[in-house]
Order: structure tokens, then sequence, then C-alpha cells
């Protein structure tokens, strides 16, 4: 018996935005291994499948195993939230077959299913924060020393890239976010926009609008689940939501905006 290793993605956390492909393919499936939080996400759908449970940081366990049990015949799917591309597993499952001397021609199959990413979900959310160029940066220095994150940091802001921030805070990641934020005040105005959405799609969906001066007022609502979307200088709030023009308005001549709800 053949076996094949899934690398799916269940973003972003609602069964109804999740890929059909990637229902499909966890139905396929035998055998499921991922991180506790995101096998209780598909929960339903893997009823009398034979399922590991991980915690948060035994990824390189959950590496081995699924290509082990893929190599032993079992279709296997490791879950993973949003996109197993975008800081999910998809990375390290290649490294270590690479590592192995693996043949994607001739030896085990693996296929990666995308699925939606917390900048996506997160942007739909709020608006339309992602209409220009963006740069995504997670403030997790646990794999990439902080001096390299806060370059990139730096570079962002001297760009004025709309900045979506991956894993903004945790118990022990306190200054990061802190430090980001001095940085970004160096080139940006304390009014620039922010949003910070924490549980994107779930039960648990809570979402703040603030701007770059009182984002250390909402401290309470950073966490690994959370994602801080950091607008640029043409961002503008209008009625809770977040925009950023596409540049249509001088081409199509459409009207200046005169509503007072509309804050640049």
């Amino acid at each position: 018996m053949t076996g094949k290793l899934y690398i799916v993605g269940v973003g972003p956390g609602h069964h109804d935005h999740m890929t059909f492909r990637a229902k499909q393919v966890i139905g396929e499936s035998d055998t499921i291994v991922g991180y506790e939080t995101y096998v209780n996400l598909v929960q339903d759908l893997i009823e009398g499948k034979t399922v590991h449970r991980y915690a948060m940081t035994q990824e390189v366990e959950r590496a081995h195993q699924c290509i082990d049990l893929a190599k032993s015949g079992k279709i296997v799917s490791l879950v993973s939230s949003g996109d197993p591309g975008i800081y999910g597993m998809a990375g390290l499952i290649y490294e270590t077959l690479a590592e192995s001397g693996w043949n994607p021609k001739d030896d085990l199959q693996v296929e990666i299913v995308p699925g939606v990413s917390a900048l996506n979900s997160c942007a739909s959310i709020i608006g339309s924060p992602l209409m220009t160029d963006f740069a995504v940066v997670s403030m997790s220095d646990l794999l990439v020393p902080w001096e390299i994150i806060s370059k990139r940091v730096e570079a962002a802001a001297q760009g004025d890239f709309v900045i979506v921030i991956y894993n903004p805070a945790s118990k022990k990641r306190i200054h990061q976010l802190q430090d980001t934020r001095k940085v970004l005040l160096k080139y940006r105005k304390p009014t620039t926009p922010v949003a910070i959405i924490k549980g994107a799609f779930r039960e648990s969906e809570t979402i703040v609008m603030t701007d770059l001066e009182n984002l250390p007022d909402h401290s309470d609502q950073l966490g690994m689940i959370s994602t801080v979307i950091i607008g640029n200088s043409s961002t503008y709030t209008y009625k809770d939501l977040m925009i950023n023009p596409r540049g249509y308005k001088s081409k199509y001549n459409l009207e200046e905006q005169t509503n007072p709800d509309l804050k640049v």
C-alpha cells in the first residue's frame, strides 16, 4: 500500500470558509496529525480516524511522525491553521524530507493543500487594508533573531508598506510589539489606523480598531491567535473599516468623500 502526506490549511477557522480540497483530503485520510488547537477546528470531520495531537512546541516531532506514518502506507493529513506555507508546517516537512534525500518524483507523495491565511481572513473582516503593497512580519524570535526582525520592520516602515504582524505577543514576548511601534512612529503619524483581530472567524472572534498612539491600551487583545494590521500613509478608516486606496480615484475621477465618518 502506498501512503501519502497532505499538509492541509484548515484556515481561517470556520468550515464555511475552508476550501473544498481541504475537506476532501481530510475525508480521504485515515490519520490526522496536528497541534491540538488546529485539530479541534476539524473535530467533526475526523470521527473514526486515528488522531495524533501535539503541543505547541513539538513541531519537529510532528514532522517526523507524519513522514514515518505516510511511508508506512497511511494516508496522513497534517492540519495547519491558515495556510501551511505561511508560518506553517510546510517548510519543516520539506526541510526534513530534503535532508533525507527524498525525491518528489519517485518517493513519498506530498501535497500542500493551501488554506486561507490569517492576513487574508483578517483583512476581509476589517475592510480592504491590503489593496497596495504590504509586508508580513512575525514577532516570534524563537527561530529568527530579534535583531533581524527589527531590521525587517525598519525596512517595511521606510518603504511605507502596510504591515501585517503575526504572533504579536505571548506571555514571554512583551517588548517586541512595543519596539515595533516605536520604530513605526519614526515614519508614521500617531493617528495611523491599526486593527487587532483575535480568533478570526472563530466563535471567540474579537476586533479592535485603534491607532498607533493608542495601540498599547489594547495589550489584553494580543496573543498567539491575534493578528495586527498597521496601515501606511494612505490608509484611512470609515465606519470601523480600514481602507487602503487602490488608486482608482484619480483614474476614474471618483468624487472626494465628504462624509464626516471618514478619517484620514
